[in-house]
């Protein structure tokens, strides 16, 4: 394969980067630039995805770089335990400018730096098992991911961990109770290893009910004040389902929003506020009042301010049957929507804002195992649970290498209900205990 003789690489702020040609170095990098790991990572033998696993290099570890390998996606460097390999560079955080001045080297080059000295903040004492969460309610940084789960279950947290998960979503509908009520779910996530990050759904027919912003605003804040790692701030108020058909109103939700971010970080700073993501839709001509365009739906809380009062935008990705590369192909009608693609999805809702996505519904749909799907879902009938899971992980890449995505959440781990709405048809976990997304997963 001829050698590129320009790289680009596009990152988070929608620059597109030119990294002038270099050749792999004949001698060993003298110098090197020290990073702490800011997510569990697979330390390869080569730059590839096909490279045998050296050794997975947990958060917090520190990594000493030497270089890259061409295409920008892989640095090469040593741990602070003395292993040398490749890893993918989102985890190192290292910055544009970072990447553009390491040498290109290849597999053949000389490895010749010391280990770095070991992450102060960690020793290994208080090294916590991979995935773990650290009591204080630290705010998460870097990219990470993690998937929704219907109940609790020791299987379950085995296999999210072997898929390197270290983030659990569960949703809650907000009827009045005390925020007390799930103080078991954050201490059952944390003590397993995970943060948590709650979707907070309240009354729909009470939203335009005067003190009920403050009521539901109260309700999340004290689940900051208990230490849930993130909430998101309602669920789809793009469509009737879940907020008052002919009322839909991003500015209203605006206001819902900019109450919530100020309860929840006047108790706990360190709670990330992620908007509700709309659902992916362009159906609002065929159901005025009931439907608004998500895209439209964005811009106009963009309008009204709401980037001030959001950690990450909520996204939700859950119709592709394409490869998560594509931006185009769809095999549909109106295929060339752009919600039926993860990249223009990524597009579309960074523009809007220019801040951080956090996809709290990510997911492919497989019939595979289940028996035919309802009609309303046909459109994923010949997706197979090979490609399930090959998109799964390739989603993953895909977003951490945009630079423009904090979190995933997969669309889902372990629900069970198949009908009219399949949801086991999204999940990992498959009939007979077998996971083959999570095995993509850990090996990608």
């Amino acid at each position: 394969m001829l050698r590129k003789t320009l790289l680009f690489l596009t990152f988070a702020f929608g620059l597109v980067i030119s990294i002038l040609p270099a050749s792999a170095q004949e001698g060993a990098p003298a110098t090197g630039i020290d990073v702490i790991i800011s997510q569990s990572v697979n330390l390869r033998s080569s730059p590839s995805t096909d490279g045998a696993i050296v050794v997975v290099v947990r958060a917090g570890t520190a990594f000493r770089v030497d270089g890259r390998f061409d295409n920008g996606e892989w640095v090469r460097g040593i741990t602070q335990n003395g292993q040398v390999g490749w890893m993918v560079n989102g985890p190192t955080n290292l910055t544009i400018a970072q990447i553009a001045s390491l040498p290109v080297i290849d597999t053949s080059t000389p490895f010749a730096l010391s280990a770095p000295p070991p992450n102060a903040s960690t020793s290994p004492a208080d090294t916590a098992p991979s995935g773990t969460v650290p009591r204080t309610n630290t705010r998460a940084t870097g990219f990470s991911y993690g998937g929704h789960m219907a109940d609790f279950d020791e299987n379950a947290f085995n296999w999210m961990r072997h898929a390197g998960m270290t983030w659990i979503k569960k949703q809650v509908r907000y009827g009045g109770q005390n925020p007390s009520d799930l103080q078991d779910w954050i201490n059952v996530a944390h003590n397993n290893g995970f943060r948590l990050l709650l979707g907070v759904v309240g009354d729909k027919n009470a939203l335009y009910n005067e003190g009920y912003i403050e009521q539901y605003a109260a309700f999340v804040g004290g689940l900051a004040a208990l230490g849930v790692d993130a909430i998101e701030v309602w669920n789809e108020p793009n469509i009737e389902h879940e907020w008052p058909a002919g009322r839909i109103d991003a500015v209203h939700y605006t206001n819902l929003l900019r109450a919530s971010y100020n309860a929840i970080k006047a108790n706990n700073s360190a709670t990330l506020v992620i908007s509700g993501a709309p659902a992916p839709t362009g159906a609002e001509a065929a159901f005025p009042g009931l439907v608004v365009n998500d895209n439209n739906y964005i811009a106009a809380m963009a309008r009204a301010g709401a980037g001030n009062y959001l950690d990450c935008v909520g996204v939700h990705y859950n119709e592709g049957i394409v490869p998560p590369t594509a931006r185009s192909g769809d095999p549909r009608g109106s295929s060339s929507y752009y919600t039926r693609y993860l990249p223009s999805m990524i597009d579309v809702y960074y523009r809007a804002f220019g801040k951080p996505l956090c996809f709290t519904e990510l997911g492919y749909l497989t019939p595979e195992g289940f028996g035919p799907l309802s009609e309303g879902f046909s459109w994923a009938s010949n997706v197979t649970l090979a490609q399930q899971a090959q998109w799964v992980a390739g989603a993953i890449n895909y977003a951490q290498n945009s630079r423009r995505v904090s979190l995933v959440i997969i669309w889902n781990v372990n629900f069970t209900n198949y009908d009219a709405d399949p949801m086991a048809g999204f999940a990992l976990i498959r009939p007979g205990n077998t996971c083959p997304a999570c095995d993509a997963l850990a090996t990608r």
